[in-house]
């Protein structure tokens, strides 16, 4: 049991015009994008944060700052390939992912198995191994309809 690490991920991004939307690598159809220096996908950044937290590094923008030009625009799925790499090298093997996509709009449901093959097939791991879930504010919280919020829970196995 002690070579079993969790770490915890979170994300947020408004939502704007001109922008591209992108959850979990899938470009989603929508009028509006998430706002950020990469491709804003607030379901990437939350699993790439929660995947360094269980192997006690650095954050993800302390990884890929939003300050360094190389990283404008550019896809999320880079950063997740990246963090597999580290993982990988530190000897660390996914058990399983937990997320949590909470946004008014647009809805997300419809793309939740997207959403899962793609994670799936960017760490090498099966789709049951993947929890995702999407739910709404119910117009309550003060973002609403206004951004996209993400949480990542995942265990990692350190192998010897």
């Amino acid at each position: 049991m002690k070579n079993l690490r969790i770490g915890i991920g979170f994300d947020i991004h408004r939502l704007r015009k001109r922008r591209k939307l992108v959850l979990g690598g899938i470009s989603i159809p929508y009028g509006l994008g998430l706002e950020g220096h990469s491709d804003a996908d607030v379901l990437l950044h939350a699993l790439c944060d929660a995947l360094l937290g269980a192997m006690a590094k650095p954050d993800i923008g302390q990884h890929f700052s939003d300050q360094d030009g190389k990283y404008k625009d550019m896809s999320s799925v880079i950063f997740l390939k990246e963090v597999k790499s580290i993982m990988q090298r530190e000897k660390f093997k996914l058990v399983n992912i937990d997320c949590v996509i909470i946004a008014d709009e647009p809805p997300v449901n419809p793309f939740r198995s997207k959403i899962k093959t793609n994670i799936a097939n960017i760490l090498s791991v099966t789709k049951n191994s993947i929890g995702i879930k999407a739910k709404t504010t119910e117009g309550i919280l003060s973002f609403s309809g206004k951004g996209i919020v993400a949480y990542c829970v995942v265990l990692l196995a350190k192998l010897k």
